[in-house]
């Protein structure tokens, strides 16, 4: 009889290239002209970003650079839940962006079913924060990894564990 194979769907991000990329922006704050003499500044604190600055639109500014500078070291930015921005001290504005880890339930439940959906014969079983897809063809599993791909979810998938 064929063994199984099997894989996990996971959605993780590397914290050290997050405080890389935080690092890098904070280096080019202290440099550009336009930012002299502000109050902006960006801080990571265990799985969360807060990011400060005189007003909105700099705040928006700072927000564009810790993004570029994410994209670059390949950092998916869906894997950032952006809050509210409120008032801070000394009439500063301040903006809170969650990093994301795992799968959420209701993500979980959305890949189960899109598996599910393409009547592939594989197993699919949610074990925490990360989706189990086993089955007897690796060419099945193949064709998942390929159709979750092809959708657009609220998180970056990884696939891992392949064996």
């Amino acid at each position: 009889m064929a063994k199984e194979a099997s894989f996990d769907v996971v959605s993780k991000t590397d914290m050290q290239e997050v405080a890389n990329a935080v690092h890098q922006a904070q280096k080019e704050l202290e440099t550009r002209f336009d930012f002299k003499g502000s109050k902006s500044d960006i801080s990571l604190r265990d799985d969360e970003l807060v990011i400060v600055s005189d007003d909105e639109y700099k705040l928006s500014n700072v927000v564009d650079i810790m993004q570029s500078k994410l994209v670059k070291r390949s950092v998916s930015l869906k894997s950032f839940e952006y809050g509210v921005i409120e008032s801070a001290a000394q009439g500063t504005v301040r903006q809170t962006v969650k990093v994301k880890q795992g799968l959420d339930q209701e993500l979980a439940r959305e890949i189960v079913k899109v598996i599910k959906d393409a009547k592939l014969k594989v197993q699919v079983s949610v074990q925490g924060d990360q989706v189990r897809v086993t089955g007897k063809s690796r060419d099945d599993l193949q064709l998942v990894i390929q159709t979750l791909r092809e959708r657009d979810f609220s998180a970056d998938l990884q696939f891992v564990n392949y064996r």
